[in-house]
């Protein structure tokens, strides 16, 4: 067996369909466009969503909901992914950077407070959830704001 002799699987290909070749090959005339008509003319059909003039779907539904061009997307970190750094260790961006908790910074980057802290760290962050910055203290900790 090589390159020189391989076939697809038996039934797993079909001949095109030739269309406008006579009579005979179920496809002749009008070519299976049937007679006249919109669809039958070159370059006829209809663009995608319409609905023969009436109002389509996508503009008869409202337009809901509101996107702040202020927002703030921040990176979220949570306690139990800190637990991996050694006692008595600044975590800060870098840190965070080469662990690979933190991919892009956007607009900063946040503790939460899901999970346990058992080692003091010294955090370094733009934001804190409340619950994060007491078990991070709780624990022996500083967290501090960028």
């Amino acid at each position: 067996m090589d390159l020189s002799n391989l076939k697809p699987a038996a039934g797993s290909t079909k001949n095109r369909k030739r269309i406008g070749r006579g009579p005979g090959s179920g496809t002749g005339k009008t070519s299976g466009k049937g007679h006249k008509g919109q669809n039958a003319r070159s370059g006829g059909g209809v663009k995608p969503g319409f609905e023969g003039g009436q109002m389509p779907l996508q503009r008869r539904l409202p337009k809901r909901g509101f996107t702040s061009l202020n927002k703030k997307v921040y990176s979220l970190v949570n306690l139990r992914d800190l637990d991996g750094f050694e006692s008595g260790t600044v975590v800060d961006l870098e840190a965070l950077g080469k662990v690979g908790l933190v991919g892009s910074i956007k607009d900063g980057v946040k503790i939460l407070a899901d999970g346990d802290l058992s080692k003091p760290l010294t955090v370094q962050a733009h934001k804190f959830s409340k619950t994060a910055a007491a078990k991070i203290e709780a624990a022996g900790g500083k967290a501090e704001v960028l």
